[in-house]
């Protein structure tokens, strides 16, 4: 059974209405907030991409069937600070005064400056690595998706999506060596490998496609496929 989160191509989430291309970037003031204050934790250094990322996975199903986009991201880091020990529940539910030049956060020179903002967004987190695993595919062949994709952690962090499990599909490009989520989410180091851009008819992912001969492309990497 899938997980709460994987809800591409699942059916009864109702009607996709896409916003108006006016509309604001943030809807509410307290969402560039979230934003912003997710930004300075991970500029920490206690956790990456991908770890935030299964943190948000693993609220309960009730909380992530009920929470808004960014309450999800909130409640995901406020698990995050306390599993990682830079905040107790206590911290949380109960925020302190401002701290004596005596209390200072031993993170505390690891914050995020605003005047370093600006050069951090505009930096990224590229994912690109150099990697001694060859890549085993070339364009044009015929692959196959495993299931479950995460050979290293039971259950754990993946980027190939339930829908497209055991699918048929073809190699478009390599795009070169990338860290591997399934492994980086875990604590289990980068493990670059190489990663394809990975053609798929729609025909092959749903078995009532409302346009059969409609492709869908996904990033996959290496130990997410096997030939056909």
């Amino acid at each position: 059974m899938s997980r709460v989160h994987d809800m591409g191509g699942r059916h009864g989430d109702g009607r996709i209405t896409p916003e108006a291309e006016d509309a604001p970037v943030f809807s509410q003031d307290w969402h560039a907030r979230a934003l912003a204050v997710t930004l300075a934790c991970g500029a920490l250094g206690q956790w990456n991409i991908d770890t935030s990322r299964h943190a948000r996975e693993c609220l309960s199903p009730a909380d992530y069937a009920s929470f808004s986009y960014y309450e999800k991201w909130m409640a995901a880091l406020a698990d995050l600070l306390v599993a990682k020990g830079v905040l107790s529940r206590a911290d949380l539910a109960n925020p302190p005064p401002a701290p004596q030049a005596a209390e200072v956060h031993p993170l505390a020179e690891r914050r995020l400056r605003p005047e370093a903002v600006a050069g951090v967004l505009s930096a990224g987190g590229p994912a690109n690595r150099a990697s001694a695993i060859a890549p085993f595919f070339h364009p044009g062949d015929r692959v196959r998706t495993r299931r479950p994709a995460n050979q290293l952690v039971a259950g754990g962090h993946t980027r190939l999506p339930t829908y497209a499990g055991l699918a048929e599909g073809r190699i478009l490009r390599q795009h070169g060596a990338h860290v591997l989520p399934d492994s980086n989410a875990h604590g289990l180091g980068e493990a670059p490998e190489p990663l394809y851009a990975v053609v798929f008819e729609a025909r092959d992912l749903w078995s009532h496609a409302e346009h059969p001969r409609d492709e869908v492309v996904l990033d996959l990497w290496q130990s997410y496929l096997e030939p056909v």
